[in-house]
């Protein structure tokens, strides 16, 4: 890990110091560093009080929270009852959580359908075949809520094509292997920044992206594979640890020209007035709970994050 002796510093929007001890290697943290304060900011309920901002931005738990059930981090009055209050730009950043979500499934389908023709037997093409097949479902599920919506997905889904593209231009896999550490690391730091989004908006929503970003049994399936691969030869280890590196950085660059690019999905996270956002403290907590997950991932893959 590079050393942070020689800081430096970057100002928030409520003029606190954003060390790099906290945002080391996130290109995210700009972002959210241009973003006006609004009124109605608060820490979600589930960590009010927990830490101050101070404590947030010059120090990290030691003690990573858990993944899990985050419906409780929802602020009073945050999702569908702000449209009724009259907020125009929930809507319209529903719309974009929505696109972006049916999009990334619909590329995870076609990427898990390449990667099952360079799998090395007939078991593991079926498998992951699977896979894809079950993205694709959930690429429809999401469809099928924005036509509900009066939305037409083709349209909602447009906004997000050429940063999507790109991004798995730039992380197109060479091997099968590479194909299942992307599937699971690199879709891994994407969901799991849409689950971080999914915490303020209404419960149909967020019952629909928790069921989209549900884990199929890829989780299983992928570790086995990976795991039985660097046993039987030991340096393909350090070729997908680096691989998964590049991926995290891929991916993390990927969310923030998202939210630089679409204001209305950024509000979700950072709020409107009437609709209270997470504040700076929380969304270092965020960037902490994204990293931790990151390493049990690589972890879990018996490689070096």
């Amino acid at each position: 890990m590079p050393s942070h002796s020689a800081k430096k510093w970057r100002f928030g929007p409520t003029g606190h110091r954003i060390t790099p001890s906290v945002y080391p290697h996130h290109p995210l943290h700009p972002f959210f560093a241009r973003q006006p304060v609004r009124a109605g900011h608060t820490t979600p309920p589930h960590y009010a009080g927990a830490m101050s901002d101070d404590d947030v931005l010059e120090s990290r738990s030691d003690d990573p929270e858990e993944p899990g059930d985050r419906r409780d981090l929802v602020p009073e009055g945050t999702g569908a009852g702000t449209t009724e209050a009259g907020d125009a730009a929930y809507r319209p950043a529903v719309i974009d959580l929505l696109g972006a979500l049916a999009y990334g499934e619909l590329m995870a389908f076609s990427q898990l359908a390449a990667d099952a023709e360079m799998a090395p037997s007939q078991p593991a093409k079926a498998a992951v075949a699977r896979l894809a097949v079950a993205e694709f479902h959930h690429y429809e599920a999401i469809t099928q809520r924005l036509r509900e919506m009066g939305v037409d997905p083709n349209a909602a889904v447009e906004p997000f094509v050429a940063s999507f593209d790109a991004y798995h231009e730039r992380t197109s896999p060479s091997t099968y292997l590479e194909g299942l550490v992307k599937a699971y690391v690199g879709d891994g730091i994407a969901q799991d920044f849409y689950r971080e989004i999914a915490a303020y908006v209404d419960a149909p929503t967020r019952q629909l992206v928790e069921a989209a970003m549900s884990d199929m049994g890829q989780a299983e399936f992928v570790v086995r594979e990976v795991r039985a691969a660097t046993k039987a030869d030991p340096r393909v280890s350090g070729r997908l640890a680096l691989w998964g590196r590049r991926l995290v950085g891929e991916a993390l660059t990927q969310a923030q020209r998202v939210g630089v690019e679409r204001d209305a999905l950024s509000s979700l996270l950072v709020g409107a007035p009437g609709r209270p956002g997470a504040d700076l403290a929380e969304l270092g907590r965020m960037f902490a709970r994204l990293t931790d997950e990151h390493t049990r991932r690589m972890a879990r893959l018996g490689l070096s994050a």
